[in-house]
């Protein structure tokens, strides 16, 4: 279940409550996913779901009873022998802090135990301190940093280099 408090300038606070679910995301429900990220990134996604076919990775979505997805992310299982690597997690920025992350996170911990693995892996950037507070709260421990970097395609078209740093995360399942 999903619970939003919702205030307007005129009208005192109101809550409401959705349930929702998790399941595969589908090539279909791309265009309902611009808030995860530029057209690079969406396409990078696509890429995935091609590899989700072929048993590589997972990548699934928690979405609203309209079906649309709110959070998405995937498992990787070819990063780290005997692990799955969650990466490209991402909440509907309005909708964050209500869960859904959380609930993101174990379902792909379930399909990681799913294949026989017992650990799962991720990276967060050094600078996303609020990201990397929810990975601990859920039980990840730091064992390392690495740098990783992608490109991004600006609002002219440009492509652009994204170098960051990151935080290495474990947790055993």
């Amino acid at each position: 279940m999903l619970t939003v408090v919702m205030t307007a300038d005129e009208t005192p606070d109101a809550t409401v409550t959705l349930p929702v679910r998790v399941r595969d995301l589908l090539p279909r429900d791309l265009p309902a996913c611009t808030w995860s990220g530029s057209a690079t990134h969406l396409r990078h996604v696509a890429r995935a779901l091609e590899r989700a076919e072929a048993g590589e990775v997972d990548y699934l979505a928690v979405c609203t009873p309209v079906d649309l997805p709110v959070a998405i992310g995937g498992v990787d299982y070819q990063v780290a022998a005997g692990a799955g690597t969650l990466w490209q997690l991402a909440v509907v920025p309005a909708l964050q802090s209500r869960g859904l992350g959380t609930l993101l996170i174990r379902a792909a911990e379930q399909r990681i135990k799913g294949r026989g693995l017992h650990r799962a892996e991720l990276a967060v950037e050094e600078d996303n301190p609020r990201a990397r507070a929810l990975y601990t709260r859920l039980g990840y421990t730091a064992y390392g940093r690495a740098p990783d970097g992608w490109d991004e395609e600006g609002p002219d078209g440009s492509i652009r280099r994204h170098e960051t740093m990151c935080v290495l995360m474990r947790r055993e399942l």
